[in-house]
């Protein structure tokens, strides 16, 4: 599970879960497009069917798509045979929807076991974390709350977990609006998760 990447440069990454979402991850694009920045959205299989266009939009503007399941279960929760279908069938949207293949999972909830991560090594992907769990954006905080949290967390090769799906999510636009500016305004770069683990220090 990484949660951060070591590294020299001085780049950042914001992940989305829980997309696409019609209200919110219009937003984030928008934002991320202002500050010349690239983000990963960890999306949801179900929602990816029911929003195709904004997946290609995500696409189009360069960013990252990585699994998030299908229908957003607790995997440990699952036999071996729902886990594994959860994971496939959203990366075989991900691959229809976008031409390419996913790298990159985030397990709902952060929650996994053996099973999980045999599954994630068996695709090759890089199963994702993030360092900013005490800005809790899925709770409704505040903006505030959400900004402090995460500003304490940044350094090179930081991770940062928010939402743009399920539920209100207006605190996290506002926070991630603020933050992409400050932090870009004091020379970091925005990059994809995938972009980072390529700047690990060898």
């Amino acid at each position: 599970m990484i949660s951060e990447i070591q590294t020299n440069h001085k780049a950042v990454a914001f992940t989305f879960d829980d997309g696409p979402n019609p209200i919110y991850t219009p937003q984030v694009l928008e934002i991320f497009k202002e500050v010349s920045g690239r983000a990963t959205f960890f999306m949801i299989g179900k929602h990816m069917l029911n929003h195709p266009e904004l997946v290609s939009q995500v696409t189009e503007q360069m960013h990252e798509i990585g699994n998030h399941t299908y229908s957003h279960p607790k995997l440990t929760e699952l036999s071996s045979t729902e886990c594994a279908e959860e994971i496939l069938t959203t990366d075989k949207i991900i691959k229809e929807l976008t031409g390419t293949k996913p790298k990159t999972f985030r397990p709902p909830f952060i929650d996994y076991n053996n099973e999980t991560v045999s599954m994630v090594k068996k695709l090759d992907y890089h199963m994702i974390s993030g360092v900013n769990f005490e800005a809790t954006d899925w709770e409704m905080p505040g903006v505030d709350h959400i900004v402090t949290k995460t500003r304490n967390q940044v350094r090179n090769g930081s991770i940062f977990l928010f939402h743009d799906g399920f539920g209100d999510r207006s605190q996290t636009i506002e926070a991630v609006r603020f933050l992409a500016t400050e932090l870009t305004s004091q020379g970091y770069q925005l990059v994809t998760v995938s972009e980072l683990i390529s700047l690990k220090n060898k």
